[in-house]
């Protein structure tokens, strides 16, 4: 099938095919990155410009990766270098850009729907690469990659997600894609940091302990507290939610044998996660790092209409 998408926004706007072939493109994107000479000359001559907002090592690291892998001209612009810092808008530095004749705009911003607004005034192709609480599709996408690396499928997994859901952007879109690909989504966190109606967004259970979301769990998935989106405290400190939250060698053992251990990062040691599960066998944070280079490849090669590999 071919990708009919001109942007990148949310996986809520993908259906399950869509997904399963960005999935398996991003499966062939891997030979690429494999080989000695990491090169292609698929997108030669395109512009990408990665606008972030926000901080971000793996994400634009990856994405810049991604375009030169594939031959891609790739622009870096950070807000603390750019002329948001004299005052100059989203609208106005996006029309900017778009005069010099970009093809792509990669773009983290900490406004939830900010790249709509975006798509909306320009004519190249966006990309999310993480809006505000919203959503951050290319990190569900790796993830999903990664899940069916370990299992062949996606379908009939028991996925728990812990931590501080209201805040997350990659929570949203774990919810988005798995439950389309037919997982099951368990959520446990503090009641001030779960989202009211989260229920809605599929095959969904709200857990009252961390214990419930990950009996006998295939996937375990923690997040980051985001404190610099909270606002307010909303825990009385890291050490009490280190207790009630936090993955330890003996709650993980309440999984399914050999069940994977995630983290999308930066990872908080001690407080979501013991060092001894970061850098246990279970873990695959790694793994979804390396998907990541991959995934981003897919992403940039199908809203640049898919061309061919070599």
């Amino acid at each position: 099938m071919s990708f009919r998408h001109k942007h990148i926004i949310a996986l809520r706007d993908l259906n399950k095919e869509e997904i399963e072939l960005l999935i398996a493109t991003a499966e062939s994107m891997r030979e690429i990155n494999s080989r000695d000479i990491k090169k292609v000359p698929t997108l030669r001559g395109k512009t990408i410009i990665n606008l972030f907002y926000e901080s971000s090592t793996r994400t634009r690291t990856s994405f810049e990766i991604a375009a030169k892998r594939l031959s891609a001209d790739a622009v870096n612009i950070s807000p603390s270098t750019s002329s948001a810092t004299k005052g100059e808008t989203l609208a106005d530095t996006a029309l900017n850009l778009l005069a010099m004749k970009p093809d792509i705009i990669v773009m983290r911003h900490a406004v939830s729907g900010s790249h709509y607004f975006l798509a909306n005034k320009v004519s190249c192709s966006i990309i999310n690469a993480g809006d505000g609480a919203h959503e951050h599709p290319s990190q569900g996408l790796l993830d999903m990659l990664t899940i069916k690396d370990k299992f062949g499928r996606l379908d009939g997994l028991k996925v728990a997600i812990v931590g501080d859901i209201t805040h997350s952007r990659v929570a949203r879109s774990d919810i988005q894609g798995l439950t389309k690909m037919g997982s099951s989504i368990f959520l446990a966190g503090p009641p001030t940091m779960m989202p009211p109606g989260v229920e809605k967004l599929g095959n969904v259970t709200v857990c009252g302990t961390m214990k419930e979301a990950i009996q006998d769990a295939d996937v375990v998935m923690m997040l980051r507290i985001q404190q610099e989106r909270q606002g307010k405290t909303l825990m009385p400190n890291t050490r009490e939610y280190s207790r009630y939250f936090g993955l330890n060698p003996t709650n993980l053992k309440l999984a399914k044998p050999g069940a994977m251990v995630m983290h999308p990062g930066p990872i908080n040691r001690g407080v979501e996660m013991s060092s001894y599960v970061v850098d246990g066998d279970q873990s695959h944070i790694l793994k979804q790092v390396e998907n990541g280079v991959a995934v981003r490849m897919a992403m940039l090669y199908h809203v640049s209409g898919g061309g061919s590999v070599e």
